[in-house]
């Protein structure tokens, strides 16, 4: 199977075709960025492609990451990996950017929870927690830092996520100490390429994965009465 993914949910515009059959990159690129997405991907992707040797129709789908993330950044990476499934005519799956960041830690602190983080800024996290098999422990959720420490009961975790660091330097003194704590600006665009081959298309739709409402709000319109007082 071949997959193309994408990733361009946080601080990252990335891009990856991964041949499931020799369990292998075939062309990886990923750059870092908190701005310009909109403009870096779709090259980007054409960069992949080529280097893959791949017409898009060649491949069997196309992964990208849903969310947590920038609203503006979510949108790029769905509206291109929705594009180009369509064009292709293969089906597009959506993977969460908090369960990228986990299948990367899941076992390598033998049977320690995973605990992955991504800053919601205003002293929140998107957070979730796995157990050391990768089976779910707390769903995706949205919280106050303090609320997120105190929901890990599940023993000394290892913490993934852009929001590892800052979890990590709030973590309890008296508490069971993080085993690990892997701090990336946005996940590893293989592990989202895995996580899209194992993906089922009929119940992971390439579609906005949103815990909370965007922080920009449109500016409140004046009442009919008073717009044409002022016209």
């Amino acid at each position: 199977m071949l997959i193309l993914a994408i990733d361009t949910a946080l601080d990252a515009c990335a891009a990856a075709v991964l041949d499931t059959e020799t369990a292998e990159l075939r062309a990886q690129e990923s750059l870092l960025m908190k701005r310009g997405h909109a403009e870096a991907l779709m090259p980007l992707i054409a960069r992949v492609m080529q280097s893959a040797n791949l017409a898009f129709t060649a491949l069997d789908r196309i992964a990208v990451t849903v969310g947590p993330g920038s609203f503006t950044g979510l949108r790029v990476g769905i509206s291109a990996a929705r594009g180009l499934a369509l064009a292709a005519g293969r089906p597009a799956v959506g993977l969460t950017t908090l369960s990228a960041y986990a299948a990367a830690a899941v076992g390598q602190s033998g049977t320690a929870p995973v605990l992955s983080a991504i800053d919601a800024r205003h002293d929140h996290v998107y957070f979730q927690i796995v157990a050391g098999d990768g089976s779910q422990l707390v769903r995706p959720n949205v919280a106050s830092i303090d609320e997120a420490i105190a929901a890990s009961q599940f023993g000394a975790p290892h913490l993934v996520g852009n929001a590892a660091r800052i979890l990590a330097d709030r973590w309890p003194k008296d508490g069971p100490q993080p085993v690990a704590v892997d701090a990336q600006p946005a996940p590893d665009i293989s592990w989202i390429a895995w996580l899209g081959a194992a993906a089922n298309p009929d119940t992971t739709p390439a579609r906005p994965f949103y815990l909370k409402a965007p922080d920009a709000k449109p500016a409140a319109q004046k009442p009919l009465a008073a717009q044409a007082a002022t016209s």
